[in-house]
């Protein structure tokens, strides 16, 4: 090694080339006769000035009857490389290298400082890809939800949806300590087709909480939000890609009231809900009692005008938490969507008037807990309303940081508003995108009391539409994610009787893993056939049921073969009379 590193130094490349075994190779593939050939340009100079050798870290080390010398830095003015070589002793008593190993390599001469930068921004890199990789290989992390990129979010409410030039644009919470402290954050994402988003720069920082997005009298985006520590405050944009904005120095928006007045003391300032009519700014204040605020200006000054609710409707309290609102137009009916921290996400049907809500239905999106939760929403080009909401994950603490990652929203719904007065709900159409290696089967019947596999259709990334002619079947339905020795599955069911729409969680995943058996109302009308939209993703399934109808149910399979899928009935045979399966492309980078 001596003579080796001696006439690299002096640039004698015949006297380097000496020193290899006939049998040398390297990590690249080349053999010694590649050297004759001119490889060694690199690493040799045209004078010993050219070439630096260091051998601070260097030490051998011996297996069997092989010696290797490492780590061998070699700087040249074409960039520096770092050797691992391996000698053995050959019949003539030389010791030779017979396998030289790239360990690292720079394509340029660094000095010092340049070196420690490389090193950090190697380092940085590694933690990043190591961190892409882990969510890469998360059995339960979805594909084409919306997911929060990196971190336990929590909350991780969707907000201040809006579409803006062209392209949806959705902010959602995460939390960090950039500042010293934690605090909440509004991270910003935008797309053109709802399922592939683009991450801007964070910039509405610092105890941001929930809140919308509407157009101020200027035409301008204005944020309307909770500022922790503050009260309900406004932002404003100020470019049309929404990457910066500025909080209004008049804030917060809170009504200031003193003993006497007859709003003092009532409201609680939270969870707003912000709009411009053309001419008064109005908001939400949202919580047990939730109220409305008005002014002239966005600066205010703001005053109360009272309850948010008209009157009380039958069968949900006037003092039901009202958080996450949002407030639009349906038809020729009002609609206001959030949610209770107790009940998940509802919504009600009646008429704005008289600076008041005047309530006529109400409705759960939530039935069992309050899995399906803080909603947002937004009107795009086409006049849709398109919402998401925050599906919760119920695993213990452990499991979530273990995958390191928590926070997913829902798949974007179109809303519309039914001849009944509720609403009729389904996902948005650009899902269809993503459909690949499409399957279906002609019309066949389901025996009564079991259960048929469905053998062309399998995973844990698909769609399924499956058409029921219910005659008089008691429960029928179809099973997914099922191992093949049956002991885990998830049940969708619609309950004839009942008239109950079901998603049965008991046997999804292993004992401690959430489970429960949702049901929601769906009423058939006689003769309708039951048409079940299916969707999984990994830990999310969603089911839409006849357009009007919706759950979302976390799952979390154990077994690598839960992929089965069963459609079965209970009473009496069932008709199936349209089958229809694809496998779903994934939307998310990882």
């Amino acid at each position: 090694m001596e003579m080796h590193i001696a006439a690299r130094q002096s640039g004698e490349t015949s006297a380097v080339i000496e020193t290899y075994s006939n049998d040398w190779t390297d990590s690249k593939g080349f053999t010694k006769e590649s050297l004759r050939d001119g490889h060694l340009a690199f690493t040799t100079g045209a004078t010993s000035e050219d070439v630096e050798i260091n051998l601070d870290r260097a030490k051998l080390t011996k297996i069997n009857d092989v010696v290797t010398y490492s780590p061998i830095t070699i700087h040249t003015s074409k960039g520096t490389i770092t050797y691992a070589y391996s000698l053995k002793k050959e019949v003539d008593g030389i010791w030779r290298i017979i396998v030289t190993k790239t360990l690292n390599w720079e394509p340029f001469p660094m000095t010092k400082g340049m070196k420690a930068l490389k090193d950090n921004l190697d380092n940085t890199a590694m933690i990043v890809r190591e961190h892409r990789e882990s969510l890469l290989q998360d059995k339960f992390r979805p594909t084409y939800h919306f997911n929060t990129p990196e971190g336990y979010a929590s909350p991780f409410d969707p907000n201040g949806a809006i579409f803006w030039k062209g392209k949806y644009h959705l902010f959602y919470i995460f939390q960090d300590t950039r500042s010293g402290e934690k605090s909440d954050h509004w991270g910003h994402v935008s797309s053109i087709d709802l399922l592939h988003w683009r991450h801007h720069r964070t910039h509405l920082l610092q105890g941001m909480y929930s809140g919308n997005c509407f157009i101020n009298e200027e035409g301008v985006p204005t944020m309307c939000y909770h500022q922790v520590n503050l009260g309900n405050s406004l932002a404003i944009a100020l470019d049309d890609n929404l990457d910066h904005w500025e909080k209004l120095s008049s804030n917060p928006i809170t009504p200031h009231t003193e003993k006497g007045d007859k709003h003092h003391n009532k409201y609680r300032s939270w969870d707003p809900f912000g709009w411009y009519d053309g001419e008064f700014y109005y908001s939400i204040f949202g919580g047990e009692r939730p109220a409305i605020a008005k002014s002239k200006k966005m600066e205010g000054p703001w005053k109360y005008v009272g309850d948010l609710f008209a009157h009380e409707l039958e069968g949900v309290s006037i003092n039901e938490d009202v958080s996450c609102a949002e407030l639009f137009k349906l038809g020729n009916k009002d609609v206001l969507l959030c949610i209770s921290h107790r009940l998940g996400c509802r919504y009600y049907v009646g008429e704005w008037k008289n600076d008041q809500f005047y309530p006529e239905y109400h409705s759960r999106m939530s039935w069992i807990d309050n899995m399906f939760f803080a909603p947002e929403s937004l009107t795009d080009s086409s006049g849709r309303r398109i919402m998401w909401a925050w599906i919760l994950d119920y695993r213990d603490f452990s499991d979530r940081a273990k995958d390191q990652w928590s926070g997913t929203l829902s798949l974007p719904r179109v809303l519309n508003l039914n001849k009944n007065g509720s609403l009729d709900i389904d996902v948005a159409a650009e899902v269809e995108k993503l459909r690949y290696q499409s399957f279906s089967l002609p019309p066949f019947v389901v025996q009564a009391d079991s259960d048929a596999r469905i053998d062309g259709t399998f995973g844990n990334s698909f769609e399924l539409i499956i058409e029921f002619d219910v005659s008089d079947a008691q429960e029928l339905g179809v099973k997914v994610c099922v191992s093949e020795d049956e002991s885990e599955y998830t049940i969708i069911s619609y309950d004839q009787n009942a008239e109950l729409l079901k998603v049965d969680t008991t046997n999804s995943g292993p004992e401690k893993s959430p489970k429960s058996i949702e049901s929601a109302p769906l009423v058939l009308s006689k003769g309708e056939k039951l048409i079940l939209r299916v969707f999984v993703d990994k830990s999310v399934i969603e089911i839409f049921a006849n357009s009007r109808q919706a759950i979302a149910r976390r799952i979390f399979p154990e077994k690598t073969d839960s992929t089965g899928v069963k459609v079965f009935t209970k009473g009496s045979n069932v008709e199936v009379t349209k089958f229809k399966s694809w496998q779903i492309a994934p939307s998310n980078p990882y």
